[in-house]
């Protein structure tokens, strides 16, 4: 097997045709993924929308969401696509959140998270995120609750300090290494070392499998509700 070059991680802007690829992800990654139209309606018509892409090559690896509603960035979805888990792609791309969100302005990022999902709740506390409130029986297809997490001032010196430690951990990471048929290569060090540091926003759905179940809180097809 001849390996590929290694690739680079970019994180974008999400564009229309990036749709089909973000649409596999959705459909693998959560339970109750968005309809096929929702994000083309967030990108054409929802001002306080901002999406982002992970960039591998010529391959879409995750993707991230967020509303800017007045001084605070609501983190609305999050995924990572099952290949490209352990690789950094969900620190780049709450790095790339956290950033926008301070052009943008806001005061505070904020997130729902199920308190059954531990690696993204540890994910979410490395960045800052702390438990703030319970959404009682928020998730529609088990009832559980969520956790209402939310940073410190990003202004703050404290968050500044703390994204800037972070970001440079992140930059040390060496590029991913590509399989002969395009496939991040997991080595077992690399992989012990990301799952301690840098875990995705995933857990076990009913039933089995694995799903990218980090924010879900507001849809697309509905722009004047938080919940459905």
């Amino acid at each position: 097997m001849v390996a590929r070059p290694p690739v680079m991680i970019v994180v974008d802007r999400m564009k229309v045709e990036d749709l089909p690829a973000v649409h596999e992800i959705e459909r693998a990654s959560f339970t109750t993924p968005w309809p096929s139209h929702a994000y083309q309606h967030e990108l054409e018509n929802n001002r306080l929308a901002q999406y982002l892409v992970a960039r591998c090559g010529d391959q879409i690896a995750g993707f991230a969401g967020m509303w800017l509603l007045v001084d605070e960035a609501h983190i609305t979805t999050f995924a990572t696509a099952h290949a490209w888990r352990r690789q950094g792609i969900g620190e780049r791309l709450l790095l790339a959140l956290l950033d926008l969100s301070v052009a943008r302005g806001a005061h505070e990022a904020t997130l729902e998270v199920r308190p059954s999902n531990t690696p993204a709740r540890r994910l979410y506390e490395k960045y800052g995120f702390k438990v703030v409130g319970v959404r009682t029986r928020y998730y529609s297809d088990n009832n559980e609750d969520a956790l209402i997490m939310t940073t410190d001032a990003l202004e703050g010196r404290a968050m500044k300090e703390r994204i800037a430690s972070l970001r440079a951990d992140v930059a040390a990471r060496p590029d991913i290494e590509l399989d002969s048929d395009g496939q991040p290569i997991v080595r077992a060090a690399d992989h012990a070392a990301a799952s301690a540091a840098a875990p995705d926003a995933a857990q076990p759905p009913p039933g089995g499998g694995a799903v990218n179940d980090g924010p879900r809180t507001i849809r697309p097809s509905s722009v004047t509700r938080r919940r459905v």
